[in-house]
């Protein structure tokens, strides 16, 4: 905890005050441009791999960067998705894989997640993606095929469809190699 408050105490005596304006105009505005949805591992930070500045991008961080297709219950994941296309109109929306996913090795090498059954329900909404991966173990593959999942079930969310239908936002699949901090983009073969 204590390098938390370091952090903290840095923040305030030399991040804050050289972005002291740019703070001053987020406290009235909110406007990012992208909704980038990626997995809940410390190693994957969006704001630092992309470049961004606060209040550049509308983030969802899940397990396994997974996206439950739509369905009417409200839950955080499909409100926040809702709000950041609906209300914050935001015109792109990455769904980022990474390398070295604890929830895809799980998945690809089928650990026992007897211990955690609440981690094994929410994989659930990674069958379809285990079930596309031709090879039982591949990681990478599991990984690629994940992200591609995420996208199909993206756009079964009333917002996203509504929007893609105006051409008023684009998907894009991204893959993170942690070792190399290389971003593989799966859509752009797909549109190619």
């Amino acid at each position: 905890m204590q390098d938390l408050a370091d952090g903290v105490a840095r923040f305030q005596r030399d991040v804050f005050p050289a972005k002291a304006e740019l703070f001053a105009h987020l406290a009235t505005h909110h406007t990012p441009q992208t909704l980038f949805i990626g997995c809940s591992d410390a190693r994957v930070v969006p704001e630092l791999i992309t470049g961004t500045e606060p209040g550049d991008l509308f983030v969802i961080r899940t397990a396994g960067n997974l996206v439950p297709a739509y369905t009417p219950e409200a839950d955080g994941i499909t409100a926040s998705i809702e709000y950041a296309v609906a209300a914050l109109g935001v015109k792109d929306i990455v769904v980022c894989g990474h390398s070295a996913c604890g929830a895809m090795t799980a998945l690809a090498e089928g650990h026992d997640l007897g211990g955690a059954p609440a981690v094994a329900t929410w994989l659930r909404h990674a069958d379809a993606s285990v079930a596309r991966t031709a090879a039982d173990g591949d990681v990478p593959a599991l990984v690629r095929q994940n992200v591609l999942a995420q996208l199909a079930n993206l756009a079964t969310h009333p917002s996203v469809a509504k929007a893609l239908a105006q051409g008023k936002v684009t998907l894009h699949g991204w893959v993170f190699d942690i070792p190399t901090g290389r971003i593989r983009d799966l859509t752009a073969s797909l549109a190619a």
